[in-house]
């Protein structure tokens, strides 16, 4: 195990058996709560940058089983965030328009502008995970994604774009709780899919499928985070810390002002 985020060196191979999704390393709830009220600040210190400057982007993408907590990170990670420079996209089945174009048409579209922040709740990852296990599409068809995503992928890195995606990694025992929880719950009732159920019957099926993802489509400039998401405190802490570390990175700087602002006097 990692310190706090776990990233496989890329083209390393994958056996999620191997990642615990209970570990939290020394962390603490309490202290990770307030971590995290900090890193916002500096989120919002540096979103403000990446707006003014408006020459990079970045996009996060969030995939999971469900349950895994993709809804929850969005609204905790970015609490406090200014809206007008966050786009989040949700990726449902495709309608009859996009399943017209190639898998990489409705996704594009949603890339993030300069200067803003994008993103992806499920993601063209669907296109070799829902589809590989369903067979939705043959395999030899599936299997060419891998590349196309990565050759997409470093198109985005070159344009400007910094990509972090995110597995949320959840135990099958943990999404049995969470199932029940909108089952036991009034207010979660409608969070309930009966449809779910058949997905969970596919777990095995569904960890082969993310552990090719993980292997295939993780690299420098698209790195994969191995997220431990069964305590939701610490998913949500190791992202925010990952995000804030990229921003970082990124060094957004304010654009100059204009010259002799100094002498502008404001008319009455």
């Amino acid at each position: 195990m990692g310190d706090y985020v776990l990233i496989p060196k890329p083209g390393s191979k994958i056996n999620l058996k191997d990642y615990d999704p209970d570990y939290h390393g020394n962390e603490d709830k309490s202290s990770a709560q307030k971590e995290i009220q900090v890193l916002q600040d500096e989120m919002q210190e540096f979103q403000e940058r990446l707006y003014a400057e408006g020459k990079q982007s970045l996009l996060i993408v969030l995939q999971a089983m469900d349950t895994g907590g993709k809804d929850g990170a969005i609204k905790k990670v970015f609490e406090g965030i200014n809206p007008q420079g966050v786009h989040v996209a949700a990726f449902k089945a495709p309608t009859p328009e996009e399943l017209a174009h190639d898998f990489l048409w409705r996704v594009h579209q949603h890339i993030p502008q300069k200067g803003h922040i994008g993103i992806f709740n499920r993601s063209h990852y669907e296109d070799v995970l829902v589809v590989r296990v369903n067979n939705l599409v043959p395999e030899s068809v599936w299997k060419h994604r891998y590349e196309h995503i990565n050759h997409f992928e470093r198109l985005i890195a070159d344009s400007g774009t910094r990509i972090l995606k995110f597995y949320l990694h959840i135990s099958k025992d943990e999404q049995k709780k969470r199932l029940q929880a909108r089952l036991d719950t009034p207010e979660k009732n409608w969070k309930f899919s009966s449809g779910d159920l058949p997905v969970r019957q596919q777990w095995n099926d569904y960890m082969k499928a993310y552990e090719s993802v993980l292997e295939r489509c993780n690299t420098e400039y698209a790195p994969w985070y191995i997220i431990p998401a069964n305590a939701k405190w610490y998913r949500d802490l190791v992202i925010t810390r990952a995000i804030v570390a990229a921003l970082k990175d990124m060094r957004p700087a304010y654009p100059p002002p204009e010259p002799d602002l100094d002498k502008i006097v404001i008319p009455d």
